[in-house]
């Protein structure tokens, strides 16, 4: 047996005896050590979700102030936004690319400029893994700008490897707990309408069911002929809605937009 497929084994082994950890790393390293055996990656990432709720962090690679950026604003309020976070509740599953769950204007949203570009990410992927009832896992590996994005042969890989990945971590998750006093707490404040509608954060506001939608879908970096597809209405009514979402907030911009987000968000804390 050559050493390249000895390791593997090893490594293999080590995943699947961390599948019976009930606490600590052990699970999270064990998963990055076999996986790097096949494909590199920078960072690797495991939030759990549950409906609007904050994300509970399961495992992380990050350094502390690294953890900040991925961690800790991810949780304050952006993880609202993120479009692994919309994919997670509408329950996908498999192995996905950013590039194929982001809206068409997400690179340009006010979201990107203003949080997800201090990552200095080339490129996020992830593992979907839907749990029971509304509850689910994303695993995501994370290339730095100086490494570049991931190749069309690694994506290929890891795309063949999805199904020991999402089976290796709901042996180790078969289900989110429900005891995090920060989850539950923020259960009470913010709570979906149902898994699929982050719109209710605008319900102090003096806007209409229909102008909650679109401002949660320009928040998600969606284009006005985007919009006007997921609502099936044409895009000059979804200009009417902007002009009558800018006007009812004194806003003039996505920019003004996003910071009534972030300060709807930051009251709720």
């Amino acid at each position: 047996m050559s050493a390249s497929r000895s390791d593997e084994y090893s490594q293999l082994a080590a995943l699947v005896a961390a599948t019976r950890e009930t606490s600590g790393d052990l699970f999270g390293q064990a998963m990055v050590g076999w996986l790097r055996q096949h494909v590199s990656f920078d960072h690797c990432v495991i939030f759990g979700y549950r409906g609007a709720a904050r994300p509970p962090l399961l495992f992380e690679t990050f350094s502390p102030a690294e953890s900040h950026v991925f961690v800790t604003l991810y949780q304050e309020g952006p993880y609202l936004l993120d479009p692994f976070h919309h994919a997670a509740v509408e329950r996908k599953e498999g192995f996905w690319r950013m590039r194929e769950l982001a809206p068409d204007r997400f690179y340009a949203s006010e979201y990107f400029r203003t949080y997800y570009s201090q990552t200095r990410l080339a490129e996020e992927v992830g593992f979907f893994v839907p749990l029971p009832g509304k509850d689910a896992l994303v695993l995501s590996l994370m290339r730095l700008q100086a490494s570049g994005p991931f190749g069309t042969a690694d994506a290929r890989l890891l795309r063949d490897m999805a199904p020991a990945v999402i089976g290796f971590a709901r042996l180790r998750w078969p289900a989110l707990a429900t005891d995090e006093p920060d989850e539950a707490e923020q259960d009470e404040t913010i709570t979906a309408v149902n898994e699929f509608d982050r719109a209710h954060i605008w319900e102090s506001l003096s806007l209409t069911a229909r102008e909650k939608h679109v401002v949660d879908l320009v928040l998600q970096g969606h284009s006005t002929e985007s919009i006007a597809r997921a609502l099936r209405i044409v895009p000059g009514t979804v200009k009417v809605h902007r002009r009558n979402i800018h006007r009812k907030l004194g806003i003039k911009s996505q920019a003004g937009l996003f910071a009534r987000f972030i300060e709807i968000i930051e009251s709720r804390r």
